[in-house]
């Protein structure tokens, strides 16, 4: 399908949020940007599976409140299609945690409700014509955070989130790039963007600002054990 976008067809939006309003607003985004056409808008996402597989859509837009569980069930039906569309994630939850989850449920791409309204074209676009496998984008570009009062700052993607998780974990370099099939080099970068991201300059800092921003549990750290030792990159 995003082969058919990318050759000029329209890329066909599925919309699934509680607010009428909401939907209405969303279609008519997308329809000035060009480029895009809404099929169908449903008021939650347990209708999405069947109407995925009987309108084929190019990309949802998907609506997630606090608790995802319902969500995860629905990208996992979704996914499971042979010839699934994107699945952006539109919601005013703004954890990182919680992203990760949904990205790990089959999420291509996340944009806060309070993001400007090019984000989410920009997402869509992205997530429909982008390479297959990409990391997830959290935010659009980024995200504000309300929590300590510092503004606007940038946050990881996905694959940082996962590598971050590791290292906070013990493990070294080769055991994380062995772990999630990357090379060396690759672990190393995600961390130094990490680290720019989070004013840090070590894992063990690294860590411990996860936990303070709630981008990890302590459970969720000290589940994998200690396998290695501290290292600077």
């Amino acid at each position: 399908m995003a082969e058919e976008a990318g050759r000029g067809r329209p890329i066909r939006v599925l919309l699934a949020d509680d607010h009428a309003m909401f939907r209405q607003g969303l279609a008519w985004i997308l329809a000035s940007h060009g480029g895009m056409e809404v099929v169908a808008g449903v008021p939650n996402g347990a209708e999405v599976p069947r109407l995925a597989r009987e309108l084929a859509p190019d990309a949802v837009v998907m609506e997630v409140r606090a608790t995802a569980e319902g969500t995860r069930e629905a990208l996992g039906a979704v996914r499971s299609l042979p010839d699934p569309p994107r699945v952006v994630i539109c919601s005013a939850v703004q954890s990182p945690r919680h992203v990760g989850k949904l990205a790990g449920a089959g999420a291509s791409a996340y944009v806060p409700k309070t993001s400007p309204a090019e984000n989410l074209v920009a997402a869509v676009r992205a997530a429909v014509l982008g390479p297959e496998g990409g990391d997830t984008m959290v935010g659009g570009q980024r995200m504000v955070r309300g929590d300590r009062g510092e503004g606007d700052l940038p946050l990881p993607s996905a694959r940082e989130l996962e590598v971050l998780l590791l290292a906070a974990r013990g493990l070294s370099n080769g055991r994380i790039a062995s772990s999630l099939h990357l090379s060396e080099a690759t672990v190393k970068r995600h961390l130094a963007n990490v680290y720019e991201k989070m004013g840090v300059n070590s894992r063990s800092e690294a860590a411990r600002e996860a936990l303070l921003r709630d981008w990890f549990t302590a459970e969720e750290i000290t589940a994998g054990g200690a396998n290695g030792e501290d290292e600077a990159g």
